[in-house]
């Protein structure tokens, strides 16, 4: 102020050359990216969701420690067949990525909904659950075959397939109800946050369209892992549009618990979600112009995630950064917050810069996808702490939760990088045991880097699940909006 009504021109000049949306962002009042819970359906809906998330991912954690055994050198030997650890991985990946990140999802846009059926909402909810307990009841089966398709292994067997149609019915209809009922009126930080859950919303239900396009147009001849690569890779491609627009949402929830003042404005963060969304247009053009079977259509999927993924997280994601560094957490809310935003920050980042490591079928790839679903993973969590006490469940140990975050985070860093250790020395992906051909010191200290750090996270998962849980089964007080 005092350099606008200065009378020296140069300083006048230098208010000037200040943009606009920087000094906006700066002279404003700190804004507030979180939802508030209108009443008390919209909390019981919002709960119910939020239960499903984190047992997908107590399930996933189990799951997750037979694979690191399986993987393991020595202890991997022992196990007894190699379909143990190709079951396993299907079930993980569905509970961990699939399960997990749509039903938080559906937890954000059950609050955010200005009004909705409530026996519709809970029809949708029971279906989801029912298709969830179809996915795992099948890896019990003993003529389910494991297929390592990418973004959605399946288990080729009628009920899981049946269960993953379920699922995807269920979601279409919440993804519906959010976008019809959860319109952004204003620009304000809560039409922002409203406004980014539509994008994620239209990006899944635009994965869902490219999942029965593919389906459409491929020859039944086509059958087993190649049958399903095809089919899921162009839709499998978009959601991962959904999972990092999700996400970016959930760093403008932490970013402020964290009281983290962002140098954006509310237009600037709406055009962030436009450009975020923007290249899950191309999808339908994509499969358009070339269909499932064409080896463009693979390549062109390829390039638009590797030159799409970061036109909107770079930008959100340096501003959250430099806004961690300019502000000192008070209290342990906020250092949990600091916490998840800052390893999420980390590990998506990591992920990025390992994709562009990529040069064969190793496990360079998995240590990819790892670090950027895990900065996804990380950045809910971050918000579940949060959402928890809003819902009437204060029973949270934010110390702990601090704690959680950055074991889980640190275990999946040595996890990752174990990784791209072994596949500097062409360790084959989606293999296990003597498959893997450990037979130098190389190969066996990546892998054994990376069992250690699949270990370190799983303790650190598994305390997500306790706070959680233990936050859960504490007595639900009147929970009032905060």
């Amino acid at each position: 102020e005092q350099c606008k009504y200065s009378r020296d021109p140069a300083e006048r000049r230098g208010y000037q050359r200040v943009p606009t949306w920087f000094n906006l962002a700066l002279m404003s009042e700190l804004p507030s990216y979180t939802l508030e819970i209108a009443d008390d359906r919209h909390r019981d809906r919002a709960q119910y969701w939020l239960w499903l998330s984190v047992a997908a991912l107590l399930g996933a954690g189990v799951f997750s420690l037979l694979l690191v055994l399986a993987r393991t050198p020595v202890i991997g030997e022992v196990i007894p067949y190699a379909d143990f650890f190709h079951t396993a991985l299907v079930i993980h990946v569905n509970l961990s990525v699939l399960v997990w990140t749509l039903s938080f999802a559906g937890a954000l846009w059950s609050l955010a909904a200005d009004r909705a059926s409530h026996q519709l909402s809970q029809f949708v909810y029971l279906s989801i659950v029912l298709a969830t307990v179809m996915l795992v009841v099948t890896g019990f089966l003993p003529n389910a075959k494991p297929t390592m398709s990418n973004y959605i292994p399946v288990l080729d067997h009628p009920l899981f397939l049946g269960g993953l149609c379920l699922f995807g019915i269920g979601i279409a209809a919440q993804v519906v109800t959010t976008m019809r009922f959860a319109p952004s009126r204003s620009i304000s930080p809560i039409g922002v946050v409203r406004f980014g859950l539509n994008c994620t919303a239209i990006a899944v239900l635009m994965s869902l369209l490219a999942f029965v396009w593919s389906w459409v147009e491929l020859s039944r001849e086509t059958v087993g892992e190649v049958y399903y690569e095809l089919l899921f890779w162009g839709g499998g491609h978009v959601l991962q549009y959904a999972y990092t627009l999700l996400m970016m949402v959930g760093w403008l929830w932490l970013a402020s618990v964290a009281g983290i003042r962002l140098m954006m404005n509310e237009r600037v963060l709406l055009l962030v979600f436009l450009v975020g969304l923007a290249p899950v247009f191309m999808a339908p053009m994509i499969s358009y112009t070339y269909d499932a079977s064409h080896p463009m259509h693979r390549q062109m999927f390829t390039w638009l995630m590797s030159f799409g993924g970061s036109l909107a997280t770079f930008p959100l994601g340096l501003v959250v950064y430099f806004g961690l560094l300019q502000r000192k957490p008070e209290g342990a809310a906020q250092s949990s917050a600091h916490a998840a935003l800052m390893s999420s920050l980390l590990l998506f980042g990591a992920g990025g810069v390992i994709g562009f490591m990529i040069e064969g079928n190793d496990v360079t790839v998995p240590a990819h996808y790892h670090g950027c679903i895990v900065g996804v993973t990380l950045a809910l969590m971050g918000v579940a702490y949060d959402l928890l006490p809003r819902l009437g469940y204060p029973t949270v140990n934010f110390r702990l939760a601090k704690i959680q975050l950055w074991t889980y985070a640190s275990g999946q860093f040595l996890h990752i990088l174990g990784l791209v250790w072994s596949g500097g020395y062409g360790v084959e992906r989606k293999v296990a045991g003597a498959e893997q051909g450990l037979d130098t010191l190389g190969r066996v200290a990546g892998m054994g880097l990376m069992g250690l750090g699949g270990l370190i996270s799983s303790i650190g998962g598994l305390l997500f699940i306790i706070i959680a849980v233990k936050a859960f089964a504490a007595s639900r007080t009147d929970s009032q909006t905060v």
